[in-house]
């Protein structure tokens, strides 16, 4: 009901002021227009869009941002383009975060799918510099107090 009268609500919105599909641009078609596309598909059409050499920092992170929000966790060529997007564009900041919704999207898996992608992506991580958060220690709270149980 809702996702109809939403639907209304936009043909009504697009009549008035004359928007079109054209002017839109992406972002109302591709989560639609690639439904029907393979996994293999998919895997080079993220690829591509992060190997692209013109991609700037607000391209990159609707990518990243649009590939967490999806049911599935990156595979481990995709993080890799991602990550070198970001030494590209020199985002380090960025890179961590990436990698720590990586591992989120590993969910209660992530004992068993977050040390293949570290292993997999490895070699970029070291190539390019890149700490891992645990390396950083970010994985551990900053300011936590010791539990009033545990000190004796």
């Amino acid at each position: 009901m809702l996702r109809s009268a939403a639907g209304q609500l936009f043909g009504v919105l697009r009549g008035s002021v004359g928007l079109t599909t054209s002017r839109l641009g992406a972002a109302g078609v591709v989560r639609h227009s690639h439904s029907n596309e393979s996994a293999e598909e998919f895997d080079a059409r993220y690829e591509a869009y992060f190997n692209r050499s013109d991609i700037d920092h607000w391209e990159a992170r609707k990518g990243m941002n649009d590939l967490l929000g999806m049911d599935l966790i990156p595979e481990p060529k995709i993080i890799v383009a991602a990550l070198k997007a970001c030494r590209r564009l020199n985002d380090y900041a960025l890179a961590i975060r990436f990698l720590e919704g990586c591992k989120d999207k590993c969910g209660n898996k992530v004992n068993e799918i977050y040390p293949y992608l570290l292993q997999e992506i490895r070699p970029t991580l070291t190539e390019l510099g890149i700490e891992t958060p645990e390396e950083l220690g970010y994985d551990q709270p900053e300011l936590a107090l010791k539990s009033v149980y545990d000190i004796h």
